[in-house]
């Protein structure tokens, strides 16, 4: 069977144009999401997905329907290899059912890997660099510290618990102990 997918980022746009390339394109069932290409869990993707059985194709208008990374692509179309399922793309003219369109869905998973070493790279050059510089990387700890040295002075001299800190200056109490833990 060949299933259509197509997917509008709001409400305020119109799949109409998408369905109708799907359909022409044989397509027999269409999957209609709105939602962000970024998230994997729109059900209508979901729906099509459980329907999917060995030789059914799975067609888009256009890759970035489906998928707004490479990444995302790649592992996409592996889980589709998984269920042995083929995969066109009409604007770009991809069809993993034939040789040439493997191969380019592995040289875009290659690429995938590729753009995920580097961004890892650099990642832990840039933390090392900060390191250096006397930053701490991550988000700020929520108590200044004048305000760690009261919760301190307090708990410690147990004038205060850890839960009556964290309620005085308004954090959850795991921001409290993990400062008493850090200190300890």
């Amino acid at each position: 069977m060949i299933f259509g997918y197509a997917r509008v980022s709001t409400s305020e746009q119109d799949s109409t144009a998408q369905v109708a390339a799907l359909k022409a394109a044989g397509c027999e069932k269409i999957y209609d999401d709105n939602g962000s290409g970024e998230r994997w869990d729109r059900p209508q993707l979901q729906r099509m997905i459980e329907q999917l059985r060995a030789g059914d194709i799975v067609t888009v208008w256009k890759l970035d329907r489906l998928s707004r990374s490479v990444k995302d692509f790649a592992e996409f179309i592996l889980r589709l290899e998984k269920l042995e399922v083929g995969f066109r793309s009409l604007t770009e003219s991809i069809d993993t059912t034939t040789a040439a369109g493997r191969m380019f869905a592995h040289m875009i998973s290659a690429f995938s890997e590729y753009e995920r070493d580097i961004i890892r790279e650099r990642t832990r050059a840039g933390l090392a660099v900060a390191r250096r510089e006397g930053r701490v990387p991550g988000r700020r700890f929520a108590l200044n510290a004048a305000q760690q040295r009261k919760v301190l002075d307090d708990v410690n001299s147990g004038r205060e618990t850890a839960a009556s800190c964290a309620r005085i200056f308004g954090v959850h109490r795991a921001t409290i102990d993990r400062l008493l833990a850090r200190m300890q």
